[in-house]
């Protein structure tokens, strides 16, 4: 317990409980609001500094200009995708450290909502954002990093919508879950 003693002699204790009570839901909310915020921009400048020697931004740039209509395979349909998709693995390689370094973040804020007790919709929120990056990381890795070419391009991206249904899947059931056991 720490003490200070002001200049009229009165002593005062400074210690303090943390009583995540309270805090407002919307003191809460505006938290959390800011340390992901802060976090995303340090995740940036970390995978940008980290990756320096790899010319992010001109691989970017690259990439976005070597775009083209690509038929996707069985169905006739053509699509943007990247001329050579094997010349920018490098540039996957930054994609898959920022989506894994999110996924650790939604771990870490799921982690402070249950500290700080937040609403249930919340967490569920959380977990759905923590299932999407995950699995976006994962098949980054699988389909970018590890198979580049033209066909797995479209691969991914089913993919991508594939993980995106099962996050809503699974706040889906986190909320169910709530409901039932509130229920009874």
């Amino acid at each position: 317990m720490l003490k200070t003693v002001f200049s009229n002699g009165d002593i005062k204790s400074l210690s303090f409980k943390f009583n995540p009570q309270a805090l407002s839901d919307k003191k809460k909310e505006n938290l959390f609001t800011a340390i992901y915020a802060g976090a995303v921009l340090l995740i940036l400048a970390v995978v940008y500094y980290i990756n320096i020697s790899a010319n992010i931004v001109g691989n970017i740039i690259n990439f976005f200009t070597s775009l083209t209509l690509s038929t996707v395979p069985s169905t006739g349909i053509p699509l943007p995708a990247p001329s050579n998709p094997v010349a920018y693995v490098s540039l996957y390689n930054v994609v898959f450290e920022f989506t894994i370094a999110i996924g650790i973040l939604e771990i870490l804020i799921l982690l402070l909502r249950v500290v700080l007790q937040s609403a249930v919709s919340r967490k569920a929120e959380t977990i759905e954002n923590i299932v999407f990056w995950l699995g976006t990381s994962y098949l980054v890795t699988t389909y970018l990093v590890n198979m580049t070419i033209p066909s797995e391009w479209f691969v991914f991206w089913a993919g991508i919508i594939m993980i995106f249904g099962l996050a809503l899947v699974a706040r889906s059931f986190i909320l169910l879950a709530n409901e039932k056991f509130t229920a009874s």
